[in-house]
């Protein structure tokens, strides 16, 4: 909303306060200001000219030499080239050594052979927009009233002597979308009074009800709905203060009449309407739904097909206008019309909002009926419209209004203590304050000992509850003005859940270990939203995607981080190990019901794992290097006890370097090389990913770490290698190793893998290094042979495991 600081003033006594002081204060009380303009900034030297003589320019088709009294003592030459400059006009002409916007300096100069004195302006010149500039002025210079006294500051007579407060208003406070609610809240915070106009127009003898007839149909979209006549209206430019007040809104003037509606519109925060009433062909108002497939064409001469949502007004049978958003063309106010019906009507919000919505018409009445206007405010809105043309088009006002009125308004009756009112504030007032701040607004109260009943004037939409009415009492008691203190009662320190605490430490852990965080899009396509997946699911499709690659929702992270280095890759970047913690979305194979969100962890590395060019080493990644990226993770979850890597095949992975990995025997994830299709697909050199539910790691119960003191007593160590079949995991015989190894071997790992020549065919040689050692005293041979032998047992009658020769 712009707020015109010296329209104010006709409202409320703005005296030794300044535009500037008042931002600050209407800022505080909390409407924000956003910005004060100087409409005459950095202007000077432009007065009112007549123009005496205009001849053609000699050398020169395109420009005119006009003799221009200034109010000086002399009249001057000025070089004009604007189409429509004539005898006998008065205009704004910015003289020598003035200054335009832009600091453009007006200097004496020679156009064509020609001196010039000075120059004749247009507005877009003085610093107003073209789109707000009436369309007889928008293409050349601006023609003042024949009235007006040469001489004169011109930005005086264009009220450019302004400054306007730019509010940004809040959904709650349509009340200050006009001028009369910007000056009561503007009274209440300066303690002053308000003036409010009391329009009262002379009237013919004629009544309006002779003329015309309103019906309303749709009472609960329109239960009031105000018409009034005016006869015999002189179409022209509105008066110079109101097209500068107009322009100073953002509002462009056209003439008169529609100029009258919309600074209505301004000043009560009431849209109206002017109808050419000769072009209604009828006697008859009909407001009613409009019919599925109804037409009409809008004043922006648009052709809009309706539906029953939407609100008309009709004259009977057929539509002119869209109800509270824009009139129709067959109806509207031209050059030649005389006589005008004035519509000021209740509308109800959200039906103005969704003829607003679905024609794309947004429009500063319907901006204020979406929001609400008061209801008190329909007639007498009216009556200052007539009023006026009355007083500027020279309009005859027909007696009376024909009205249509359904409309029940009941202001709000809210009450609050006051112990409440300071309890919430803090503060200390008495009962005779809280009175004279709801005085101030121009509320209405009763007292009854603690308790204050208020009633709210319709206006005032906002306030239905008790805490409207104690923000009320803080904002205009001063929040500068509340005591600050420390808040009073028990606190909890803020801090991470366990779970919360657990995914830190991975992305640490994971960061540690070299690999880059990345985060892609849940957003995926048709063809890679079920790969990889962990669980076979129906993917989510979305409703309304944003585009084909991105219309479901994924159901695995690995895909995204495929791209993620195909991109890198493509830009030379091509060692790379990133990872993402993120979510992956299970459908649960119902129509209505919501996908199940679950946390994942993925990865993906390709390239070289170590480069040490200094020692010239180099090593690509391979299975055993991501593999062993998660063996640490587990370690350092507390869960290696409990992680299991079993060989397993996978669509889209390497059928001969796949695991599956397990958690407490239940599958968790997949780590393995991606297949060699897919890596040349994406072009990529040889590549490793994994995939966890990183919900079931996280959420896996680990038991508390326990303190073990170095041991005293000397370990000893058995190397043993195991000739077993092919196929037999090296993990199958490490657990097996461990079971029969008691409590005292303590260690087990491989350290040697042998397929040769040497051995048999469909047989391989595993080596194991066996530690042992008891932390209470020191072994001898004869209790680690003890032990030894049962592991030999053990892998020999299980996995049929024979010591290699």
């Amino acid at each position: 909303m712009f707020v015109s600081y010296k329209w104010l003033q006709e409202y409320v006594d703005l005296s030794g306060v300044t535009p500037a002081e008042l931002a600050e204060k209407i800022t505080k009380s909390g409407i924000e200001v956003e910005g004060v303009e100087v409409l005459n900034e950095g202007i000077k030297g432009v007065v009112v000219g007549h123009v005496l003589e205009r001849e053609q320019h000699p050398n020169a088709d395109k420009l005119n030499k006009c003799l221009v009294d200034t109010g000086a003592d002399e009249p001057v030459q000025i070089i004009c080239g604007a189409p429509n400059v004539d005898k006998g006009q008065k205009v704004a002409v910015a003289t020598v050594g003035a200054v335009l916007p832009g600091n453009f300096k007006i200097k004496r100069a020679k156009l064509r052979g020609e001196e010039s004195n000075g120059m004749i302006c247009s507005l877009q010149e003085l610093g107003i927009e073209s789109k707000l500039i009436a369309k007889e002025y928008s293409e050349g210079i601006y023609v003042f009233p024949n009235d007006t006294e040469v001489g004169k500051d011109a930005l005086e007579q264009l009220n450019r002597d302004d400054q306007i407060l730019e509010l940004g208003l809040t959904p709650n406070r349509s009340d200050c979308l006009s001028m009369l609610g910007v000056a009561y809240e503007v009274a209440a915070i300066l303690g002053r009074e308000v003036k409010i106009p009391e329009p009262q127009a002379d009237t013919s003898s004629e009544k309006a009800s002779d003329y015309i007839e309103v019906q309303v149909e749709a009472k609960e979209d329109n239960p009031l709905y105000v018409a009034k006549v005016v006869k015999n209206v002189e179409i022209g430019p509105s008066p110079v203060w109101m097209q500068a007040r107009l322009m100073a809104a953002g509002i462009r003037p056209h003439n008169n009449v529609v100029d009258i509606t919309n600074y209505i519109l301004l000043e009560y925060g009431q849209p109206l309407h002017a109808f050419d009433y000769d072009r209604l062909e009828s006697k008859q108002i009909l407001i009613r739904k409009a019919r599925d497939g109804e037409v009409i064409v809008t004043l922006d001469d648009a052709k809009r097909e309706l539906n029953s949502d939407h609100l008309l007004i009709t004259n009977g049978a057929e539509p002119i206008a869209l109800a509270g958003v824009m009139g129709g063309a067959n109806s509207e106010v031209q050059s030649d019309t005389k006589n005008v019906l004035i519509e000021s009507a209740y509308f109800k919000g959200a039906t103005v909002r969704k003829a607003s919505k679905d024609h794309g018409l947004r429009s500063e009445a319907s901006a204020r009926f979406e929001k609400g206007v008061d209801p008190n405010r329909v007639r007498a809105a009216a009556e200052r419209a007539v009023q006026l043309l009355a007083q500027y088009a020279g309009g005859e006002v027909l007696e009376g209004s024909v009205e249509a009125d359904a409309l029940q308004v009941e202001p709000a009756v809210v009450s609050v203590t006051l112990e409440k009112i300071n309890r919430v504030l803090g503060t200390e007032l008495s009962m005779k304050e809280v009175e004279d701040i709801f005085a101030r607004l121009q509320f209405e109260t009763n007292t009854d000992n603690d308790t204050i009943t208020v009633t709210v004037p319709t206006r005032r939409g906002d306030i239905t509850i008790e805490e409207d009415l104690i923000e009320e009492v803080g904002r205009l008691f001063g929040y500068d003005n509340l005591a600050s203190t420390l808040p009073v009662g028990s606190s909890t320190p803020g801090h991470l859940t366990e779970y919360q605490n657990k995914r830190r430490m991975v992305r640490r852990y994971l960061e540690g270990a070299g690999l880059y965080q990345a985060v892609t899009y849940s957003l995926t396509n048709e063809a890679k939203a079920t790969q990889y997946a962990l669980e076979e699911r129906k993917p989510v499709q979305l409703a309304m995607p944003m585009s084909e690659d991105r219309s479901l929702l994924r159901l695995s992270i690995v895909p995204q981080l495929l791209e993620v280095l195909k991109y890198n890759s493509a830009r030379q970047n091509d060692s790379l190990a990133v990872y993402e913690t993120g979510a992956v979305f299970l459908s649960n194979n119902g129509e209505e019901d919501l996908p199940e969100e679950r946390e994942h962890l993925a990865g993906a590395v390709t390239g070289l794992w170590h480069s040490h060019p200094w020692q010239g080493e180099k090593k690509p990644v391979d299975f055993y290097a991501v593999k062993g990226i998660l063996e640490g993770l587990f370690d350092k979850l507390g869960l290696s006890d409990k992680a299991e890597f079993h060989q397993a095949q996978k669509d889209g992975m390497h059928p001969g370097r796949t695991a599956e990995v397990l958690l407490s025997g239940e599958s968790v994830g997949f780590v393995g090389q991606i297949h060699p299709t897919v890596e040349k697909e994406l072009d990529l050199k040889e590549t490793y990913a994994f995939e966890l539910s990183l919900k079931a790691i996280l959420e896996e119960e680990v038991s508390p770490l326990q303190y073990e003191a170095i041991p005293r007593f000397p370990s000893i160590t058995r190397d043993i290698a195991l000739v077993v079949d092919k196929g037999t995991a090296a993990g199958e015989l490490k657990g097996i190793i461990k079971e029969a190894g008691g409590k005292l071997l303590k260690d087990v790992h491989v350290f040697d893998l042998y397929e040769g020549e040497r051995m048999e065919p469909g047989k391989k040689s595993i080596a194991f290094s066996l530690k042992y050692f008891d932390p209470e005293r020191t072994l001898t041979d004869e209790d680690v042979t003890k032990a030894h032998d049962k592991v030999l047992d053990a892998v020999k009658e299980k996995a049929g495991a024979v010591l290699r020769g």
